[in-house]
């Protein structure tokens, strides 16, 4: 518990460092551009087809447990829809993130921590912290509900290719489903979600960077930690959000 305690108070104290005054909002302008292109673009194609593929998988799976002929089959559609837009373009596509971007974040600062560049612009009287990762948040919290959006976009795509393709569904009784009581406050609850999670995963990814000590073995470690805790507080706002914005 203590050194839980300890932890997070030196999560809430680099915070308090990176949201301080930067010095020169220029430089920062064109590091967040360079963390956009680098971390954002860098994952469309990995969330696309993971997309892709859950949206066939979700399309089939309702297909299956819908076969009474009860059911109407745009059913299939309206649970492929609700499905993606609720809960796995936001929520998967922040899990991935934190795998490829999280990583990446901890292992890149880690590495500047232990060959004392960090050391170095504190020297020259630059907040590091800020320098360093404010320009990450920016980019994340820009780029990640664009991700979600895509998400969503090929994930029904995907069912709609998968569900006619196989003949579970016609393309216009999938149509139907897709746009049958659509609730556009269900968009706005998954951006929501993906502003948070974006949030979450760059700043316990470069504090585990930030703060690592030791050698390359430990930047590693500091990578595989930033995946795990990064996904774990994902999951549990998750859960909090879900009742806060739904309740």
């Amino acid at each position: 518990m203590e050194k839980f305690l300890s932890s997070l108070g030196r999560y809430v104290l680099l915070l308090k460092k990176i949201f301080s005054k930067p010095e020169k909002i220029g430089i920062y302008y064109k590091q967040t551009l360079w963390e956009v292109v680098s971390l954002g673009i860098g994952s469309i194609g990995i969330i696309a087809i993971v997309s892709f593929i859950m949206g066939a998988v979700i399309t089939l799976q309702t297909a299956y447990n819908t076969e009474n002929p009860i059911y109407p089959t745009y059913l299939i559609g309206l649970g492929t829809r609700d499905s993606i837009i609720l809960e796995f373009s936001s929520t998967i596509t922040a899990l991935i993130l934190a795998g490829k971007m999280g990583s990446n974040i901890a292992s890149e600062i880690g590495t500047m921590r232990i060959t004392e560049q960090i050391d170095a612009l504190e020297m020259m009287g630059v907040n590091s912290a800020s320098y360093l990762i404010l320009p990450k948040i920016v980019a994340t919290l820009m780029f990640n509900p664009i991700l979600t959006i895509l998400s969503m976009v090929v994930g029904i795509a995907g069912g709609a290719i998968a569900g006619v393709t196989t003949g579970v569904i016609s393309l216009q009784d999938y149509i139907y489903g897709i746009q049958y009581a659509f609730i556009p406050y269900y968009v706005t609850y998954s951006l929501i979600k993906s502003l948070f999670f974006a949030f979450i995963i760059t700043t316990v990814s470069s504090y585990q960077g930030y703060y690592v000590e030791g050698g390359a073995l430990e930047v590693g470690r500091s990578s595989t930690r930033a995946v795990v805790f990064s996904s774990l507080v994902l999951l549990l706002f998750n859960v909090i959000l879900t009742q806060l914005l739904l309740s």
